[in-house]
């Protein structure tokens, strides 16, 4: 029995063909209770994949499907999308003056008003925000309120939740609680989430698989760690870390030989030592915290690297060091 939930078969959905908006050919299979993060630019049509996937917006060819049946769109249903699928947009769509509380028990029948009662907090309880069920929405912060978004989601038990941006609005602490909240819904409560995101840090800590999107077409998918390890393309290096891109020329001067046009070094590929044969001047140094960043040069050749010893180095020091490991494009 297969357990694949939503597929898209050869779909493609173009508003402008020059320059090029929408979505191209796309063949996806989403595993039932897995993350999947699509992740690419602004504007490499992350956004109107979801559409399509959530039936507010019909392919121009090729179909998408639910459990095997067609997911249809806005002009074959009187209230647009599928029910079984669920969205959170990047706005969140609250009715900001009403309180908490009644955001997310306002889309539960009352017919049983104790049971709607009991299934308001149960959600508000999972997703830590049930001290909060008497404020207004318009008086929370946009952490609290992304919360009150994905209760209004899940509170009718949808089969899959779709992510629009989710972390746009919050900041980095809030950002991975987030990202932990996500991640234990999917697994207690066998939602599958669709997440799509610029940052690369959500698809490497969230994604069980990730998918890489470029001008509307899917480049490669996989698990995060193998698609961060051995890219297939430039693009996905460069959009899920900081590597140095050099040419064939550039890397010659480091003792690298390839037949390869393009050479990406990830930072943290470079090991830094004394009596290495290459010997580095360190052009600047950025303070990250728990480590910092090299701004090395070698006969012109510029690279970035990591020392995790923060004020060991120091700008116009000499540093010895060795690559040890490259990918060719």
């Amino acid at each position: 029995m297969s357990n694949t939930i939503i597929e898209l078969k050869d779909v493609t959905k173009v508003y402008i063909e020059s320059p090029f908006a929408g979505v191209k050919s796309i063949n996806l299979a989403i595993r039932q209770g897995a993350v999947t993060v699509i992740s690419g630019e602004s504007g490499s049509g992350k956004s109107t994949l979801l559409k399509l996937i959530s039936g507010l917006m019909s392919p121009d060819t090729g179909s998408v499907l639910f459990k095997d049946e067609i997911v249809r769109g806005p002009e074959s249903r009187l209230i647009p999308g599928h029910e079984a699928i669920k969205t959170v947009a990047q706005d969140f769509n609250l009715n900001i003056y009403a309180k908490v509380y009644d955001n997310i028990a306002g889309l539960l029948p009352n017919t049983n008003l104790k049971a709607k009662d009991q299934k308001a907090y149960e959600v508000m309880e999972f997703l830590r925000i049930d001290h909060l069920a008497r404020k207004r929405a318009v008086d929370l912060s946009g952490g609290e309120q992304q919360r009150v978004a994905i209760a209004r989601a899940i509170i009718t038990d949808p089969e899959v939740l779709l992510l629009d941006e989710p972390f746009s609005q919050v900041d980095t602490l809030v950002k991975n609680e987030l990202r932990a909240d996500i991640k234990r819904m999917a697994r207690y409560l066998g939602i599958s989430v669709i997440l799509v995101s610029h940052d690369p840090l959500d698809g490497l800590s969230l994604a069980d698989e990730m998918v890489i999107l470029k001008n509307g077409i899917i480049l490669e998918s996989g698990v995060p760690r193998h698609l961060y390890n051995a890219p297939g393309y430039l693009y996905t290096a460069q959009l899920l870390s900081n590597c140095n891109v050099l040419t064939a020329d550039e890397a010659q001067e480091l003792g690298i030989s390839s037949y390869k046009d393009t050479i990406a070094i990830y930072p943290e590929w470079i090991r830094l030592e004394e009596g290495a044969s290459l010997q580095f001047i360190i052009k600047d140094v950025f303070f990250k915290g728990s480590y910092e960043e090299l701004l090395l040069n070698l006969n012109g050749v510029k690279l970035i690297a990591i020392s995790t010893d923060p004020g060991k180095y120091t700008k116009g020091m000499q540093v010895g060091g060795r690559i040890e490991r490259f990918v060719g494009f």
